[in-house]
């Protein structure tokens, strides 16, 4: 269990300064947001890689140097020579987040292309994670070749972790989104769903019936993350609530559940149960989003 690898799209972040009209350059995206908080969380015996495809100019450069700085590994990052690394915007409204992305031809959508590629960096994984904005960028053809590898790998003892995240703008349509989700599902050992995204798209009641909905599906084990209300959790490990997480008034969102499932899996990887797990992820992500963009290195100190 000690190597991880994240997949997905990482991206040129633009996120608004302190200053008005001065923006900030980052880089960012949802899987490797979590597996930058995974490298700082957990220690040295463990490896944190990331599998993305990326192009052949500066930004892309910039990409690769910076993960290599921050410590994860880039061994698994496809060059591309037709296409670049996608770019988007954050705007805030009251700590609320609004995105502009330009992505249509990003090279990562390109990450799922070889097939061969994916079994070997999957190849000796103790645990991967991934996410549904992963499944949205891929062709259709893509998609089936990230699942196909990802039960192989899983046979072979890879722990699969899946955050559905949500995000319809991506997808072609709404019922290609629910069934894609639901396919990965399937293969996924532990999923990470947002109560208030699953209600909207797939109509939850509550957090029990999206619960009930993916171990239904073939998950192993499900934690609802719930806007930092009550976090609901079942399956192989039992099932129950936590119900006395401390409120925080955000100034930034985002990458607010993306650090949530690093404090969770970094905790679990430690040997914490569900209820200290998901204790440990609240705790990180309150932190973050006291401040503005999705990487905040004072974050991981200040975790209570």
């Amino acid at each position: 269990m000690t190597h991880i690898l994240s997949i997905g799209e990482a991206m040129v972040e633009l996120s608004q300064a302190d200053q008005p009209q001065l923006w900030r350059l980052g880089i960012a995206g949802d899987t490797l947001n979590t597996a930058w908080y995974l490298r700082r969380l957990l220690g040295r015996a463990f490896t944190v890689g990331y599998l993305t495809r990326v192009g052949m100019g500066n930004f892309s450069q910039q990409m690769l140097d910076f993960l290599a700085a921050e410590g994860i590994d880039t061994t698994h990052v496809a060059r591309d020579p037709d296409r670049e690394i996608g770019l988007y915007a954050i705007s805030l409204q009251a700590g609320e987040r609004s995105f502009s992305y330009w992505r249509d031809s990003s090279a990562a959508r390109r990450l799922a292309d070889d097939r061969d590629a994916l079994d070997a960096a999957l190849t000796g994984c103790g645990m991967t994670y991934l996410s549904g904005i992963t499944l949205a960028i891929l062709p259709p053809e893509g998609r089936v070749r990230l699942l196909a590898a990802l039960a192989a790998a899983r046979a072979a003892g890879t722990t699969v972790v899946f955050d559905p995240n949500l995000r319809p703008r991506l997808w072609p349509d709404l019922g290609t989104m629910r069934d894609s989700i639901q396919d990965a599902a399937a293969l996924a050992d532990l999923i990470l769903p947002s109560f208030d995204d699953e209600a909207t798209h797939f109509g939850d009641t509550d957090p029990q019936a999206t619960i009930d909905r993916y171990l239904g599906s073939g998950a192993a084990h499900v934690v609802v993350k719930n806007g930092g209300g009550p976090m609901w959790f079942g399956g192989a490990a039992g099932r129950g609530a936590v119900t006395d997480l401390a409120p925080e008034t955000p100034v930034d969102t985002t990458a607010a559940g993306d650090s949530f499932n690093a404090g969770y899996l970094a905790a679990w990887l430690e040997g914490g149960d569900c209820d200290r797990a998901i204790r440990a992820g609240h705790a990180l992500s309150r932190q973050v989003i006291r401040h503005r963009g999705a990487l905040v290195p004072e974050a991981v100190s200040q975790r209570a």
